[in-house]
């Protein structure tokens, strides 16, 4: 296999889901009364990013063959929490923000913890964990309110030189210092082998246990960034289970579609973004054309079930599976 058709190969996914996003959102753009203009990009980012975030925080989980069911109650926790602490002057605002983020860093260590040293599986553990952080958010805020220190929620909502969104760089951001060195790192590619084939990476001499802790503690952070990016556009928290369901399993759509294996060592949290970016667009898409918001679930289904299959057709396409690596 030369070295471009090994890369297109690698990287379909990918590429399938920045085309189906860009061709999604240039149809949204196309039939919105108000066309391409910074209004309708700084709306259409600040929903985004929300869902992208958690999708990177469900991909890291996913990449050594595991699940975490618990990133949408840690985006709850993470967004009551902000409205709560993130007040005060602009110093006391960014004290708070780095608090939420320790916290829900803290949260994702817990449940590598169980499942590295308490050697229980990830679902059933972040399932468990899930249900502890719900308690803690409504301990937290048992009803909707609160608020948030308003320099910093509109700087993070607003546009950078009044053209690009603030929420985009900073996705950018996170993306350039999180999960490229993370990618580029031992513990990443070990996460990626543990994800492959956990039983030789250890034979092999893989920090296995250092992966799963950095992957899980990485997915607590990544959602509570999100958490905290949803009190800057809301300016209020609330512990919401609907809500904390929905991006739960949107991040693991977002996963799906943007080429990650739920099996395990493949796949980038770059694909997942562009995935959230196509699931989020469905909705667009269902308000410029006026269609009734019940068929949502209907052309996420679609979209996600073709994703699916294009992975299954490459993998039965594929005789021997040293071929991925030929």
């Amino acid at each position: 296999m030369s070295d471009l058709r090994y890369r297109l190969f690698h990287n379909a996914g990918l590429l399938a889901a920045v085309g189906l996003s860009v061709l999604m959102f240039a149809i949204y753009v196309g039939n919105h009364p108000a066309g391409l203009s910074a209004a309708v990009v700084l709306t259409a980012a600040n929903k985004a990013v929300l869902l992208a975030l958690v999708a990177m925080a469900q991909t890291l989980p996913v990449l050594t063959r595991g699940l975490d069911l618990s990133v949408g109650m840690v985006f709850v926790l993470a967004n009551c929490l902000a409205s709560t602490i993130v007040v005060g002057t602009v110093g006391e605002g960014l004290a708070g923000c780095l608090a939420v983020l320790l916290v829900g860093a803290a949260c994702g260590f817990l449940n590598g913890a169980i499942i590295v040293w308490g050697r229980l599986q990830p679902i059933i553990t972040t399932l468990a964990t899930g249900a502890v952080y719900y308690g803690i958010a409504l301990l937290v805020r048992p009803g909707p309110g609160g608020d948030v220190q308003s320099d910093i929620a509109d700087w993070a909502t607003g546009q950078v030189f009044g053209v690009v969104p603030t929420a985009l760089v900073l996705l950018f951001l996170v993306v350039l210092l999180v999960w490229l060195p993370y990618r580029r790192s031992v513990i990443g590619r070990a996460a990626y082998a543990v994800g492959s084939n956990e039983q030789a990476a250890y034979m092999s001499g893989v920090p296995v246990e250092r992966a799963k802790l950095t992957a899980y503690a990485l997915a607590g952070l990544l959602a509570a960034a999100s958490g905290l990016m949803l009190t800057f556009n809301t300016y209020s928290g609330e512990a919401s289970a609907p809500i904390a369901g929905t991006y739960t399993l949107n991040s693991i759509a977002s996963v799906v579609i943007g080429g990650t294996s739920l099996f395990g060592g493949w796949g980038s949290a770059i694909g997942s973004i562009f995935g959230a970016f196509v699931l989020r667009t469905i909705e667009d898409l269902l308000f410029v054309f006026d269609l009734d918001p019940l068929w949502q679930p209907l052309f996420q289904g679609v979209v996600l079930l073709a994703a699916v299959s294009l992975g299954a057709v490459r993998i039965l396409r594929i005789r021997n599976r040293l071929e991925f690596f030929a």
